[in-house]
């Protein structure tokens, strides 16, 4: 297995340096601040040229450097053994492993990140698993799983589903998860899950011929990736449709252009191409919503923004600069002022067709 391999040489380059009496060290890229960049060539955040060293010459790197060697053995044995880990119980499992135990859960976190950069793999390839799942999916879209028990079941994402839809498993890699064929034209991303319920209840999905996702706030990375996937593999345009205010907007961000936490990995989980449907300050302002102050950390957050390379288009200065002047934002859920069906009846109609999308 690939990752297997990737993994041997971080421990035969930790040898090798043991063997020739040399201080064992990996290097790996500074996760600081300054060494993250935007690349504006592939829309995503990525990682700088700025090193760093992690060596056995002080009594910390020498820690971190035997907790880094009982981590890839773990890791061995889970691939070995066809296991999966949380990353919370690599935190715990660590107690049985004396002075290498983690202190606490975020350096087993960031030790895992560091596995991911140093091998170039997702960390699903190393059987960690975060506590979150993924979202929910309903749409015409037939999908390949593969069960616990190895076996292959197709499963129709709305011929044989629930209201609440197909759950996005933790690993959506083409060894768990193949699309066998499609007829939506169109996949609309939703933050909450108050308006993918009314979306689903209102059969928005068939009317509109797209395949609903329901973000669950800021998605996790396995929804990030299955949307990547459908963009990708059935070429199917992205639209995000999130609540009005600068949170949301970060939301729209993190699905589009990645997050700073996961620059390592953008390009396999951020969708550039991916645009944002609304709420936007001008729908707040156009159908009349109810709407809430803004706040300081609002107020803080949106100036932040402009500043982001993220929002740096006509499009969301005028938007930004516009909410900053109401002073205002609002809840999908705010739409509902018009009744239950004007989301689907009246605004997204309204709003796809503006982006050239016809129903």
């Amino acid at each position: 297995m690939d990752a297997l391999k990737e993994l041997r040489k971080i421990a035969e380059k930790i040898y090798d340096d043991l063997a020739n009496a040399r201080v064992p060290a990996i290097q790996l890229p500074s996760r600081t601040k300054s060494n993250i960049k935007f690349d504006d060539r592939y829309r995503v955040w990525k990682y700088g040229s700025q090193k760093i060293t992690r060596a056995a010459n002080t009594l910390a790197g020498a820690y971190m450097l035997l907790r880094t060697v009982y981590t890839l053995d773990f890791i061995r044995q889970m691939i070995e053994q066809r296991k999966t880990s949380t990353l919370r119980e690599l935190y715990y499992i660590s107690e049985g492993w004396g002075d290498a135990k983690f202190h606490s859960q975020d350096e087993s976190d960031k030790l895992a990140e560091d596995l991911e950069i140093l091998t170039n793999r997702l960390r699903e390839d190393l059987k960690l698993r975060p506590e979150e799942d993924g979202a929910r999916v309903i749409g015409d879209i037939v999908i390949e799983e593969v069960t616990r028990k190895g076996e292959k079941r197709r499963i129709h994402c709305q011929d044989d589903v629930g209201d609440s839809g197909y759950s996005i498993p933790y690993n959506v890699e083409k060894e768990k998860i193949k699309f066998i064929e499609t007829n939506a034209d169109k996949v609309i991303a939703i933050e909450t899950g108050g308006m993918f319920d009314r979306l689903v209840e209102n059969e928005f999905d068939e009317k509109s011929n797209a395949i609903l996702v329901h973000l669950k706030g800021q998605p996790a990375r396995s929804t990030r990736r299955f949307i990547k996937r459908l963009n990708e593999e059935l070429n199917l345009p992205v639209i995000v449709f999130t609540d009005g205010d600068p949170w949301s907007y970060r939301i729209f961000a993190s699905v589009a252009y990645g997050a700073i936490k996961t620059a390592h990995i953008s390009e396999y989980l951020a969708t550039p191409s991916a645009q944002f449907l609304g709420v936007t300050p001008s729908d707040i302002v156009n159908y009349d919503l109810p709407s809430d102050a803004l706040t300081k950390e609002d107020i803080d957050a949106l100036n932040s923004e402009l500043s982001d390379p993220r929002f740096h288009d006509d499009f969301w200065i005028n938007e930004i600069k516009l909410q900053l002047e109401i002073k205002k934002k609002a809840e999908q859920q705010a739409l509902a002022k018009y009744g239950l069906d004007y989301v689907t009846d009246v605004y997204l109609p309204e709003k796809l067709a503006e982006m050239g999308y016809e129903m």
